[in-house]
């Protein structure tokens, strides 16, 4: 450090005083404290209970109104109102007014937003855009908060300098604190309010209007509770109540989601209303930490689909094999899906900060309104004497205004006019004055109409004025007129949900205490169990699986049965387990039962217009079909449309998602597959001319994979087969049988199958079916155990005949025109025991 020179020493004035004060550093640093203290509460941090406005926000405000920035003008730079209330009202950064006026302008963060923006004004997860770059005016609803400022109805004080003048709060026609709530920081004290329907705050607010002696019960009746931006659900009313008694309490919010089919494979969390103040964003990040440290399991993705057209959208993606209510239960556990938000009710109240609950809120803003309305009534009953006094002058001068004018023009100068003029006509020097301005256009006949109707209408709205001056009733009428106006205009509905207490909040609950825990006491294990079920295909091509019942369960009762599409596959499995879906080529698909959707059920059947499209499933080439569904794990039986027959062995490859299951010849396709794991089966070929084949299963040995089976049937010329059927030995069979028709008629049988010889395998078979005039080829067959239906593709049931027709017969017309035959018709297979009309069939 550098030493001063003894030359600057010395030139110092040699008579300088020492004067040093000592001071208690205690004292000093107390005194200093409190006077921070007091200006961060009262000027900065806390709002006022009667405007529920901070003072940058209050200052912003104001300042529009006076830069004359209306709903109904034009929008300006953010930059030129920050720097109006910088310069003229508000002594802080431009940051800080600028941050202000952007919440005033989320409709995320308000109610009812204040500030109408144009421009980036951010989100929940982004930051707005610079000042210079968005503009801002007025919203309708803030002139509700800025009107009547002109009519001395609030005190003005001076700003920081002493060279504005600023109202001290706002008139306020709706109480702002409840419907927009607000958030602030003070010095050993914070505050943060929820915030209301404004149709539900001014409703209990004239309730306590009209009755002032009104309890929390009577005013929680119509302010049930908070209603945030966002929506969303509320669980548990108990810290609500606790809020509204002594201003502090608690509750939970709750996004708004719903468990829908986001694939055809998969089931999906989406998620369209988040908690108050909780973006995407950050829901998606404690995602993937939960899923990170294996807090949360059984997720595979998530997926923010948020845009204008849709808004909110955020899809969490289920794993195949977990309970979608359970997975949900976690993320409300460990993510901010559902959050507490802490009430703290604390506002000035005459310039001390207070703690107040809905009552008190609400008591605080109505004599603060009663007070505006007060002064109002009184500066314009002010006026309107005035205005009367003036026009009965008026009207006395214009009765002998020749005189008047004489006066004027004879006196010397206007002190003596005034004084002639108050002596002859018994005026106040205010009416001389008046008179003395006039215009020479005011003194016509029109003029002195004119003036009388305006005195008979001073006369009334003083007399009006009055009364409600002098009546409190009058005067708490009014401001409640007044409130309903305000509802009715800028009045929306209810967004946010009400609920006490859900079944979801036990899973929550139960959540931590792990899954076997959770299932035991909930029934809502985080996997689902590997519980039987049946997966159907139906044929207009749908497919799906039973909700854990065995199908002729859930088809038994013949009363619960509705019309819908036919099943033509119908494969015992179980939840966790596997099928094979085989197609015309000779392709077998392996598939994951966990991927088929789980069909609905009405009345106790399920319901296959809910389940998904076959190609939605299974990835088909272009003119490949969908032959059938089977079991894995047993002998499978083919036949292809050349008469080939085939029994697969069970030996599948068990590192493939697909594999060929026959070698087909060229110009082949497989027809029919079903599993026929007995030696003891009957295997049943019917081709489209009506040949019908049953031969014993023992007389096909199983191949593996890559055999191309052996010769079935013995076709003609242009014959094909087109159904194969399965039947153990000792069950009742019948063989259905359905033409083309003519002109969209078909004729159906329905035939015993022993009625039908069996015959060597690889011959032609017997006649099945005797066509009429029109008609050349069947449509359709079946064979297996109690056929009640045919079904289009459509998905269209028919009825079939309820006797027997002989084994070369003909058939009997289908009592309705289905259209197009052919490729058309699906068969039902035994599992449907029940008609479309609840007809019970077998």
């Amino acid at each position: 450090m550098a030493r001063r020179s003894k030359s600057a020493v010395e030139d110092y004035p040699v008579d300088i005083v020492e004067n040093i004060v000592d001071i208690d550093v205690s004292a000093e640093m107390e005194s200093s404290f409190l006077e921070y203290s007091y200006s961060v509460i009262y000027s900065r941090a806390l709002p006022d209970a009667r405007d529920g406005l901070k003072p940058v926000q209050r200052r912003i405000l104001y300042m529009m109104q006076q830069m004359g920035l209306r709903p109904d003008k034009g929008h300006v730079k953010s930059a030129r109102v920050t720097g109006e209330v910088m310069g003229k009202l508000h002594p802080h950064g431009d940051a800080a007014i600028y941050d202000a006026m952007v919440r005033l302008a989320q409709p995320f963060a308000m109610r009812l937003p204040l500030v109408d923006g144009h421009g980036n004004f951010g989100s929940l997860d982004d930051g707005p855009a610079a000042a210079r770059y968005t503009e801002v005016r007025m919203d309708p609803s803030a002139t509700a908060l800025t009107a009547d400022l002109d009519e001395d109805v609030v005190d003005f004080v001076p700003n920081y300098d002493n060279q504005f003048m600023q109202p001290s709060v706002l008139p306020a026609a709706f109480p702002n604190l409840l419907v927009n709530g607000t958030t602030g920081i003070a010095v050993g004290m914070a505050t943060n309010m929820a915030p209301h329907n404004l149709r539900e705050v001014i409703a209990g607010t004239r309730h306590l209007i009209a009755n002032p002696d009104a309890t929390l019960k009577d005013i929680m009746k119509f302010i049930p509770g908070p209603d945030l931006p966002s929506g969303g659900t509320i669980v548990g009313l108990g810290g609500i109540r606790d809020a509204y008694e002594g201003g502090r309490g608690t509750f939970k919010t709750r996004a708004k989601v719903s468990i829908e089919q986001v694939s055809a494979r998969k089931q999906g969390i989406v998620v369209t209303e988040l908690p108050y103040m909780v973006g995407p964003e950050k829901v998606i990040e404690k995602i993937k930490d939960g899923v990170n440290s294996k807090k949360l399991t059984g997720i595979s993705d998530v997926v923010d689909l948020t845009d204008r057209q849709q808004g909110m959208r955020l899809v969490i993606e289920v794993k195949n094999g977990f309970n979608p209510q359970a997975v949900l239960a976690a993320l409300y556990k460990h993510t901010p899906l559902e959050d507490s938000f802490g009430i703290n009710n604390v506002a000035l109240v005459d310039g001390q900060p207070q703690t107040l609950g809905l009552l008190g809120l609400l008591h605080v803003y109505i004599n603060h309104r009663l007070s505006v309305v007060r002064r109002r009534t009184e500066f314009r009953l002010g006026k309107r004497r005035d205005r009367l006094h003036l026009v009965e002058g008026l009207l006395i001068a214009i009765v002998d205004i020749d005189e008047v004018i004489q006066i004027i023009r004879s006196s010397d100068e206007t002190a003596q006019a005034r004084e002639r003029l108050m002596k002859v006509f018994d005026l106040t020097q205010v009416q001389a004055n008046h008179i003395l301005e006039l215009r020479l256009r005011q003194l016509t006949k029109y003029s002195r109409i004119e003036l009388e109707t305006e005195r008979d209408k001073l006369a009334e709205e003083i007399a009006e004025l009055e009364r409600i001056l002098g009546s409190d009733m009058a005067l708490r009428e009014l401001v409640s007129d007044e409130l309903a106006e305000v509802a009715e205009k800028y009045g929306t509905d209810r967004r946010t949900v009400l609920k006490s207490k859900d079944d979801m909040q036990s899973a929550i609950e139960a959540v931590s205490a792990g899954a076997s825990k959770a299932k035991k006491s909930l029934g809502l294990a985080l996997e689902i169990a590997d519980e039987p079920c049946w997966v159907v295909l139906s044929a207009s091509g749908m497919m799906g699986r039973t909700p854990g019942k065995p199908m002729r369960e859930a088809l038994a009762d013949p009363g619960k049965r509705l019309k819908h599409d036919v099943f033509t596959s119908v494969v015992p499995a179980t939840a966790r387990g596997e099928i094979g879906a085989v197609t015309s080529t000779g392709r077998m698909v392996r598939l994951s039962v966990m991927d088929v959707v789980v069909l609905e059920e009405s009345a106790g059947a399920p319901v296959l217009n809910s389940g998904v499209k076959v190609s939605e499933v299974v990835s088909l080439a272009k003119g490949e079909k969908l032959v059938g569904l089977v079991p894995l794990n047993e002998v499978l039986a083919l036949a292809t449309a050349n008469g080939v027959i085939k029994r697969v062995n069970p030996e599948y490859p068990l590192n493939q998602a697909e594999w060929d299951v026959i070698k087909l010849k060229p110009k082949d396709a497989v027809v029919a597959a079903a599993a026929c794991a007995s030696d003891d089966n009957a295997l049943t070929l019917v081709t489209q001319d009506a040949k019908l084949l049953t031969f014993d299963a023992a007389k096909v040995r199983p191949q593996g994979r890559g055999g191309g089976g052996i010769a079935g049937i013995k076709l003609g010329a242009q014959d094909a087969v087109i159904a194969l059927g399965v039947t153990a030995p000792g069950t009742t069979a019948e063989v259905v049988t359905v033409t083309d028709g003519k002109d969209g008629l078909a004729s159906v049988k329905v035939t015993p199958l022993a009625e039908y010889p069996q015959k060597g395998r690889a011959t032609g078979g017997v006649r099945a079916h005797r066509f009429l005039t029109g008609e050349s080829k069947l449509a359709l067959a079946w064979v297996g155990v109690g056929p009640a239906k045919a079904g289009t593709q459509g998905g269209v049931a028919r009825s079939l005949p309820t006797e027997y027709g002989s084994r070369d017969g003909s058939g009997v017309t289908l009592t309705q025109t289905i259209g197009t035959v052919g490729p058309n018709y699906a068969a039902l297979t035994a599992q449907s025991t029940v008609s479309p009309d609840g007809e019970k069939l077998f």
